[in-house]
């Protein structure tokens, strides 16, 4: 899977320089986790639901504090993906291949994974159900359960995928189609969406657009492209130094972008795409494609939704600066599937890891919580094949930056952290 003068060297959700700050600390060795099984307990000391990058490195910070026998989670799928470098797959940079590891190679030595599904949370009984009516219980219960993808909330998808020029860098199964269509683009417009929900990684719909109109150029095709940015929100990314970084960017490229509109349709075997104008309800506007790149509308996960830890539009409702459940204190959210008022990139989940690792520390003492969580998230806006502005920024959109340059410069350097180190540093340091 190689491109036409591409880099070859992570949407969706955005890795971060946090991993360089905590994450050389945990370079140990692991081996590899007994066999996935139901229950074998119904009962763990921590019991960690979501084998995710949260559910991964919170599983591994617990088992040193209370035993790997002790620790339970509960993952149902058996492959762990990065998918912080399916932006680059979709680009023709990176092999899918290279974001995936069976799931029994990530968990940690000892950890118990009990490989099915959530099916209900009774926080009140310290207890949750499994597929099949197992009821497990805990004392401390860690909820890491990531986003649920919605492409169904688009008429005309997710069947539309099985036509040519469409495709998808957010899920395994549609990221490939994104290269695909890239490489057989002739001409018309490119079109790039942002639904009107919150998402995973809010500067990954645009990276891919940056890498398509790179290779575009690359391979003579620009001329007869109209690159289109169609989101559904009123700016062009939420902090404004980088924002304004960005625009520069998109002027220089000759990218049209279209605020307020929200995909609503995909009429694939037309080559059309249905959007409509969030100032004008009921507006809508047709655009013929040559290509096109869908960001799903996300949500939580079906399970948190009208559960007793939730809040009122489905997100784990979690005190934003210790993590803890605002009614239960034995309960811990981290990563997408909480409400916390931040960008959910695999950064935050970095950042968030330490923080929460504290708190249960203290909880576990019968202590109050200490350690504050800022907001930290970073995502690195992937602007070319060898360019990243890396965006890292706190709760009030403020930016909170590594190191002492102005990160909203284009850089080949961060590129290779995003493509090379992070990955490298993701498996071998967060995870453990």
């Amino acid at each position: 899977m190689s491109a036409v003068g591409v880099v070859s060297s992570c949407s969706n959700l955005c890795p971060g320089v946090w991993l360089l700050k905590a994450g050389m600390q945990k370079m140990s060795s692991s081996g590899l986790h007994t066999a996935a099984r139901c229950a074998a307990k119904d009962y763990y000391e921590v019991l960690v639901l979501g084998g995710g990058a949260g559910g991964i490195t919170m599983s591994a910070r617990m088992k040193r504090k209370v035993g790997a026998g002790n620790v339970a989670v509960v993952e149902p799928s058996k492959t762990h993906y990065y998918q912080p470098l399916w932006t680059l797959v979709g680009g023709g940079a990176k092999h899918l291949a290279a974001s995936a590891r069976p799931t029994g190679r990530v968990m940690p030595k000892g950890v118990e994974w009990i490989q099915s599904r959530v099916t209900a949370l009774e926080p009140e009984k310290n207890c949750i159900w499994l597929e099949n009516d197992t009821k497990v219980s805990y004392k401390y219960l860690i909820i890491a359960l990531g986003l649920s993808l919605h492409y169904e909330k688009i008429k005309g998808l997710p069947e539309g995928f099985h036509h040519p020029k469409i495709g998808s860098n957010y899920s395994v199964h549609t990221v490939e189609k994104t290269w695909k269509a890239l490489q057989d683009f002739e001409e018309g417009n490119a079109i790039f969406t942002f639904p009107n929900t919150p998402v995973k990684c809010a500067g990954a719909p645009q990276k891919i657009m940056y890498l398509s109109d790179a290779y575009l150029r690359k391979t003579g095709k620009r001329s007869k492209a109209n690159i289109m940015f169609n989101t559904s929100l009123g700016v062009i990314f939420g902090v404004k130094k980088y924002a304004d970084a960005l625009l520069e960017v998109i002027k220089e490229r000759n990218i049209a972008v279209n605020y307020k509109r929200n995909l609503v349709e995909v009429r694939a075997d037309k080559q059309e795409a249905v959007f409509e104008n969030l100032d004008k309800p009921g507006v809508t506007e047709v655009h013929q494609y040559g290509m096109l790149h869908v960001t799903p509308p996300m949500g939580p996960p079906a399970v948190l939704i009208n559960s007793p830890v939730s809040d009122e539009t489905g997100w784990m409702d979690v005190d934003k600066e210790t993590l803890q459940h605002k009614r239960f204190p034995n309960v811990f959210g981290i990563g997408d599937c909480t409400n916390l008022p931040t960008s959910k990139t695999a950064a935050a989940v970095a950042a968030q890891s330490g923080v929460l690792d504290k708190t249960i520390s203290l909880v576990m003492k019968n202590q109050l919580p200490a350690k504050k969580y800022d907001g930290y998230t970073s995502c690195p806006l992937v602007t070319g094949y060898n360019k990243v502005i890396l965006a890292e920024f706190d709760y009030n959109a403020q930016p909170l930056e590594t190191f002492p340059i102005d990160q909203s410069k284009e850089r080949v350097t961060m590129y290779h952290m995003k493509a090379d180190m992070m990955p490298f540093l993701y498996w071998n340091a967060l995870l453990k």
